[in-house]
């Protein structure tokens, strides 16, 4: 089935189909099928996709605010065209292994225990975001920007950092894993 401008409120159930330029409002489809599903220009605002199977569905410039999207395995959605957008959401326990995020931005999110295991995050933005316990790990980050994220650590000995923009104050979260004392 093909959806096209439409607007879905308080929903529970979505058949799998292709959406395009739709508005999802405070549904929840938490542990719900969306596998194989395609979101084209959609915009996602106070949903519940928390636990939803996502494997091969396709997000192609596709905005979440305001969502709870807790253990979300974006590792295995469809890698096309696959570009994602986040404000005020909850991705706690997600992973974005593999997943190219050039230019995604996290504003304003919690992202504990997130795997961005070998993500390609070059240019990403966390403004306001809590990292929590995230894992980077041979990630790109060159030119990302957690210059106002929170609570992350990031081994620069593995990850590619080049003209990546941290505070000050985020310079602990680079060095921790140097094993070396920072003093007041």
């Amino acid at each position: 089935m093909n959806f096209y401008d439409e607007i879905f409120e308080k929903t529970t159930d979505l058949s799998i189909g292709t959406y395009e330029n739709c508005t999802f409002t405070d549904c929840d489809f938490s542990n719900k099928p969306f596998s194989s599903s395609k979101f084209i220009d959609c915009t996602f605002e106070r949903c519940n996709l928390s636990n939803a199977s996502i494997a091969g569905t396709a997000f192609q410039s596709v905005t979440f605010s305001e969502c709870k999207l807790i253990g979300l395995l974006f590792e295995h959605s469809n890698d096309f065209g696959f570009s994602v957008n986040f404000s005020g959401c909850i991705l706690d326990n997600s992973v974005f292994y593999k997943k190219h995020l050039k230019k995604a931005a996290f504003i304003n999110c919690s992202l504990k225990y997130t795997d961005f295991t070998e993500a390609q995050l070059n240019e990403a933005i966390f403004h306001g975001s809590s990292l929590l316990h995230a894992v980077f790990d041979r990630s790109q980050l060159e030119k990302a920007d957690f210059s106002k994220a929170h609570h992350f650590q990031i081994n620069p000995q593995n990850n590619q950092l080049k003209k990546a923009k941290f505070s000050e104050q985020g310079l602990r979260g680079l060095l921790s894993g140097l094993d070396i004392v920072i003093v007041d």
